[in-house]
């Protein structure tokens, strides 16, 4: 189950891109177009999901400004763009989506051109880096620019000004974390506050408080969004961080191996510190030459340390917890709905796991949790049914 995302939004952010190639006007040349439709490309084959989450959530909320909705749904994908671009610069990821990544994408290009490995890594870079600028002005240009009126695009500027500072935020935390020394690990909290303003904060309290902008919500439901969207956020990362060391790569389209060799200190290496396991493990994180046989080493301490399986219950604990959350704010049933959709397609990484037999791991399940979701929303309507007919 997934929230279908109108073609509107495919058909505004092709409105975007095409006015983009036509603001280079004068200056635009050769490296212009390189950079701009590199950042076309990168908009492809995405899930739509933060888009999906603001439309459906707007329409649930009884919202009617769609047309708007549309406009700063394109504008989240884009944001969304922009920041996975610069992210495969810092992590140095040369695969997203089953394909290149956009600086290795350049840079496969500029080396076809005759330049070095080295110089041609270098431009790639700085292509990410240049692309994800133009994709964030484009992202807060079409905010500005929405159907909405006034006082509402204003509020949305504000939203979009503190989502980039806080994902700004996060992401040089998440950079420095595995800086620390290994006697010293990150703490448990360190890696949520990470999660949350790296992740959550834009791919969902973003969508869903913009959505609620639009839709001229309470203050009070504006907040309950914000609590779910965090919620939601931390439980996205946390099965993330899962993928990004015990993923299926033929399945997920990433390297398995990229978190092992950075050493990026997730929610799983946390846990995994406070256990007799970390002495052997922590020799393994942050090497660059660290091979697929060192990985599964170092993926079978994590599941022998039961830092894989209790990363999963959290991951399950903050989506439940969203759940929960809906029902106790009293928010529209077909809220409830988008809500159950989003956490299924959550839930849906858990399934691209490396079997049990190779990592350790249980096998997953059915998923409990979109289902307590389900029924909460079915609870909501039958109680809105009787007091409409009584």
């Amino acid at each position: 189950m997934s929230i279908p995302c109108p073609p509107g939004v495919d058909h505004e952010i092709r409105r975007l891109l095409r006015r983009g190639t036509a603001l280079g006007g004068a200056v635009a040349s050769a490296d212009h177009h390189l950079l701009w439709n590199a950042l076309g490309e990168a908009t492809e084959g995405g899930r739509r999901f933060r888009p999906a989450l603001l439309l459906a959530t707007h329409d649930s909320l009884g919202g009617s400004r769609h047309e708007a909705a549309i406009q700063v749904a394109a504008a989240v994908e884009i944001l969304h763009t922009a920041f996975v671009v610069q992210d495969d610069v810092i992590d140095g990821d040369q695969m997203r989506r089953g394909a290149p990544s956009l600086p290795a994408s350049v840079a496969a290009q500029v080396r076809r051109g005759g330049a070095t490995a080295h110089t041609a890594r270098r431009v790639g870079d700085a292509a990410g880096i240049l692309a994800g600028d133009l994709g964030l002005i484009t992202a807060l240009r079409a905010v500005a620019g929405c159907s909405a009126p006034a006082p509402v695009v204003a509020a949305l500027l504000d939203l979009m000004e503190s989502s980039l500072h806080a994902s700004a935020a996060g992401e040089i935390a998440d950079v420095q974390l595995p800086l620390r020394p290994a006697e010293r690990p990150e703490t448990l909290q360190e890696a949520l506050t990470v999660a949350e303003l790296k992740t959550a904060v834009y791919s969902f309290q973003l969508p869903l408080h913009a959505a609620g902008l639009l839709a001229d919500a309470s203050p009070d439901r504006l907040e309950a969004l914000d609590a779910i969207g965090a919620l939601l956020g931390i439980g996205f990362q946390l099965v993330d961080d899962l993928l990004g060391v015990f993923g299926d790569e033929e399945r997920t389209g990433k390297s398995a191996l990229g978190d092992l060799r950075e050493g990026k200190r997730t929610a799983l290496v946390a846990h995994a510190a406070t256990t007799a396991h970390w002495s052997q493990l922590r020799t393994l994180l942050g090497r660059e030459d660290l091979t697929d046989e060192d990985a599964r080493s170092a993926r079978d301490l994590l599941a022998a340390s039961g830092s894989r399986d209790w990363v999963e219950e959290l991951a399950l604990w903050h989506l439940s917890s969203a759940v929960d959350a809906a029902a106790r704010r009293d928010l529209p049933p077909a809220f409830s709905e988008a809500l159950a959709a989003t956490i299924a397609e959550i839930h849906a990484g858990l399934e691209l796991l490396l079997p049990s037999d190779v990592s350790g791991g249980e096998p997953t399940g059915p998923d409990p949790v979109a289902a307590a979701c389900s029924q909460s929303a079915a609870a909501q309507r039958d109680a809105a049914s009787q007091r409409a007919s009584a």
